[in-house]
């Protein structure tokens, strides 16, 4: 298809970025010689991608008209994902170019990439680096090593210290609108239909306005009476009475409501109607008390709040349905709900006067769902430890085992947590902060990064001075804290930590988690965690207190090894089995105390008189099996004995099992340890005591011939098979006068069966295949299943599964 010019010749159609070309032509012309920014100020907006749902900019086209007016030269990097179109833009007088090198000043919204920061720039962003955040100092380090002048959003605030520019307002509108949303599905998962069904998430709106319409409706259903009875009457409680919360409570509003304050809440909550929900609003003088003698003073709160605690767990979080939440933290500051509160806030709710059924249950708490808007991971509210996604928007968190799941069914409340909750709305949250950053744009425009910063923040204005982070290669005066917080954190050696007592955890596998989770619920007890990939290391650290990472191969840096067991007082190797004895070996040199899960190996109690010449003690076994069943074992013997009784038989079968809901794929088992350890086992052998005479069962399959059905638990379906040497058990337990001495394990029907099928493939052959070579071409896994079964790879799968 063509086009036809204005001399009647056909052409081809103009691409987009053509099209902006052509009208940014039309609205700038120069005439010969003259510099295309011919001393003109010109300033850049750059291309968001920090996030694929970042559609936002930190100006409008509305807000380029008028500086383009005011003879600013605006340079646009060119994106599609932008929710402002490119034309918006070139059609009020910008120009569309990749190449953003001219502008003295670049604006954004979120962090830049190190790679694409332009030296001896000046910068405008969200640099999240003011409180040291370790994942933004590289970020931090660029800008000092490239000159590079940063106006942070976030410090930019008047006389009083109140910020200026924020998107606040549109994090508290979308977080409400996903909250809204969440409520109908987790509602819906606990057996209830509601209104709240009808509300979707806040980035499926083309806009606030279109959401206020979906939830009004939701809210005509309300009124009517459609809320299901047993579930009560339904409280939302706002912290914080800032933009935040302002925003969040301009969408309830849109739904049959009624304020209550906060000491009517307790009632409203157990005898309420169903028709409105109810709503109140805490602020600090609600929630906050002196720890010595009670009372609430701002200006004292603001200096010292650690000499406060706060009541908010206890005398308004129990009688909430739904908590948004909306206020800063920082670590001074006490906790709205620590852990502890969480398991009491699931307990069940007695309301013995609502009416149920089994079709019309009771909810298993009050508090259904959280809307932490605040986005701050162990913060104010401590169980929230990591933020949702806008692509997976809601957890749930379950007290009892302190953990959360991406699931609508089950034990815990909901919690929604999004980071960028504006980036939803981006058009009306491009608009919102542009119309308070605008009136600061001219004052930034002044900044000139080749300058000094005090030659230059006079000109710059307060308000934009004071929040200028790095110039001139260094920290400004006023974040100059920021180098202390980071020499802080980085000089803390690795183990050197306050806490009285150390633990080195070698590993950091799939036991390894629940292994520190448990030891460092101990306030006294610091954690350094080895593995050969940092990754792990790194992910195990985050996830708890007092626990520091670190890249260690213990075979290839023993001398690094040995240094930080002699900063430790006790070594836990969660490592292979196989490496045990040589850790041992270390821990006896340096005289550390070792635990290891691991069966006690011949090689291991070859060391026994080396440690207790050492002085120190190695304790092996410390698991459930082998472990706790030796513990159960000995305190019935013990009982027997003691009573004057002998033990005549003694079999005992332990198994690591799923809920039989989680059973879900062909072995029925879910590994808690190595995959590959537990698999091979069963190519062992075993032997063990019968009726007087030693059983034995031979190596390579014998094990998966000697399994028996286990009908012990009638209500499971359960088999056994003998593990490892049994016999050995006689003298160890001091049951000599036992004639049947039998430990088995214990797994679900059918894991044997599929075992079979794996050894009859030649999947759990040791020995290494050629066709696996890590040089070799690539293979699918049809590929390698028919290379195992002599099957052409063309076979059609059907006839392969066969």
């Amino acid at each position: 298809m063509f086009r036809v010019d204005s001399l009647g010749r056909n052409v081809r159609p103009l691409t987009q970025l053509q099209s902006i070309r052509q009208e940014q032509n039309r609205h700038v012309s120069f005439s010969p010689g003259q510099s295309s920014s011919g001393g003109r100020k010109v300033m850049a907006i750059r291309r968001e991608d920090q996030s694929v749902w970042e559609r936002r900019a930190p100006l409008g086209p509305q807000h380029v008209r008028k500086l383009v007016k005011k003879g600013v030269k605006v340079l646009v990097q060119p994106s599609n994902r932008r929710a402002y179109p490119m034309a918006a833009y070139a059609n009020v007088g910008a120009r569309i170019q990749e190449d953003i090198s001219e502008a003295s000043c670049i604006f954004g919204v979120k962090q830049v990439p190190v790679d694409a920061l332009i030296s001896n720039k000046t910068y405008c962003f969200f640099s999240h680096t003011i409180k040291a955040q370790p994942d933004n100092m590289d970020l931090l380090d660029a800008m000092l090593e490239k000159n590079i002048r940063c106006v942070d959003y976030e410090k930019m605030e008047d006389s009083d210290n109140k910020r200026v520019v924020a998107f606040g307002k549109y994090a508290g509108i979308a977080g409400m609108i996903d909250i809204l949303h969440g409520l109908g599905l987790r509602l819906l998962a606990l057996g209830h239909h509601t209104p709240f069904m009808h509300v979707a998430p806040a980035h499926n709106y083309r806009n606030s306005h279109h959401a206020r319409q979906g939830i009004r409706d939701a809210g005509y259903e309300i009124s009517l009476d459609m809320m299901p009875k047993s579930i009560g009457p339904m409280t939302f409680v706002f912290t914080g009475s800032g933009n935040v919360s302002q925003g969040a409570q301009e969408i309830f509003q849109e739904l049959p409501h009624e304020y209550v304050p906060p000491n009517m809440l307790q009632k409203v909550a157990l005898h309420g109607d169903t028709n409105k929900l109810y709503a109140t609003e805490i602020r600090r003088s609600d929630q906050f008390e002196r720890k010595l003698g009670g009372g609430y003073d701002a200006e004292e709160f603001e200096e010292f709040p650690e000499r406060y605690i706060s009541t908010f767990a206890h005398k308004y979080a129990p009688y909430a349905s739904v908590i948004v939440n909306g206020i800063y933290w920082s670590p001074a500051t006490p906790r709205l709900i620590t852990l502890p509160d969480a398991k009491s806030l699931l307990m069940p709710a007695k309301t013995p006067w609502l009416t149920t059924s089994p079709g019309s249950p009771n909810l298993p708490s009050r508090l259904v769902a959280l809307c932490d808007i605040s986005a701050d991971p162990g913060g104010s509210i401590e169980f929230m430890n990591e933020c949702t996604t806008i692509d997976e928007p809601f957890c749930l968190y379950d007290a009892d085992q302190n953990k959360d799941k991406k699931s609508f069914k089950g034990p815990g409340v909901l919690i929604c947590s999004i980071d960028n909750m504006p980036t939803q709305l981006p058009r009306e949250a491009t608009d919102f902060f542009g119309d308070l950053l605008f009136p600061h744009v001219m004052d930034i425009l002044k900044s000139d990064a080749n300058k000094s910063f005090e030659e230059n923040k006079e000109k710059m204005g307060p308000i934009v001075a004071g929040s200028v982070i790095t110039s001139n290669g260094k920290l400004t005066p006023d974040f100059e804290y920021i180098a202390k917080l980071r020499e802080a954190n980085a000089s803390k050696l690795v183990g050197d930590f306050s806490s009285n007592k150390k633990a080195l955890v070698l590993g950091a596998g799939y036991v390894s988690a629940p292994v520190i989770e448990y030891i460092t619920r101990d306030k006294e007890l610091g954690v350094t965690v080895a593995a050969a990939l940092k990754s792990e290391a790194d992910k195990l650290a985050n996830e708890h207190e007092r626990t520091e990472p670190v890249l260690l191969d213990v075979l290839e840096r023993p001398d690094l090894l040995d240094d930080l067991m002699k900063s430790h007082d006790v070594v836990v190797s969660l490592l292979p089995w196989t490496i045990h004895p040589q850790i041992a070996k270390r821990c006896i040199a340096n005289k550390v105390n070792m635990v290891t899960a691991s069966y006690l190996s011949p090689a291991l109690k070859a060391l026994h008189g080396e440690a207790v010449n050492a002085g120190i003690t190695v304790v092996n076994e410390c698991g459930v099996d082998p472990g706790i069943d030796h513990f159960l074992a000995l305190e019935c013997f013990d009982d027997v004995h003691t009573g004057g009784g002998k033990v005549e038989s003694f079999v005992s079968f332990c198994g690591g099992l799923p809920a039989p809901e989680c059973s879900d794929n062909p072995l029925g088992y879910k590994f808690s340890w190595s995959p590959r350890g537990a698999l091979l086992n069963m190519l062992s052998g075993a032997k063990y005591l019968q009726n007087g005479a030693v059983v034995e069962v031979e190596e390579n399959g014998g094990l998966l011939e000697a399994v028996t059905d286990m009908d012990f638990l009638p209500g499971f379906s359960l088999e056994g098979y003998p593990n490892r040497d049994s016999t050995i058990y006689g003298e160890l337990y001091g049951i000599n006068e036992a004639s049947t001495i039998l430990r088995g394990t214990l797994r679900y029907k059918g894991y044997v069966e599929a075992i079979k099928g794996l050894v009859k493939l030649g999947l759990l052959d040791p020995n290494p295949n050629p066709v696996l070579h890590e040089n070799g071409p690539a293979l699918s896994w049809k590929q390698y299943m028919c290379q195992l079964t002599n099957q052409t790879d063309s076979i059609f799968y059907d006839n392969l599964k066969e």
